[in-house]
């Protein structure tokens, strides 16, 4: 599989991470659980984007945990890795699941 874009794939905890930026990301997410500062860190959680009974795609996010009472999901992005597809999916997860996809940007 080539490198599209240039990103260098990393394993830390026996997560395979797109790239070290986003293995970085992690290592901050896991200092704040350990602080207290959030809860519940999912890595790569999956959402079903279904419209009308009909499976469009899945999204698979990068992160997703609780602050206070407040549900995060989160992607790792560049600004070359925020494309038309990204967008479209960020679109569904707002429209189908209320939640709004926050870019943690590189």
């Amino acid at each position: 599989m080539s490198r599209k874009y240039k990103n260098i794939k990393t394993v830390v905890d026996e997560h395979a991470f797109d790239s070290i930026t986003e293995a970085n990301r992690y290592g901050e997410l896991k200092l704040l659980l350990k602080a207290g500062e959030i809860g519940s860190l999912v890595v790569h959680p999956k959402f079903s984007l279904d419209v009308n009974g009909v499976h469009i795609c899945t999204y698979t996010a990068d992160f997703q945990y609780n602050k206070g009472k407040k549900t995060i999901v989160e992607d790792v992005k560049s600004p070359a890795t925020v494309t038309y597809s990204f967008k479209l999916k960020q679109k569904l997860m707002k429209a189908l699941h209320g939640i709004d996809v926050k870019i943690v940007m590189r």
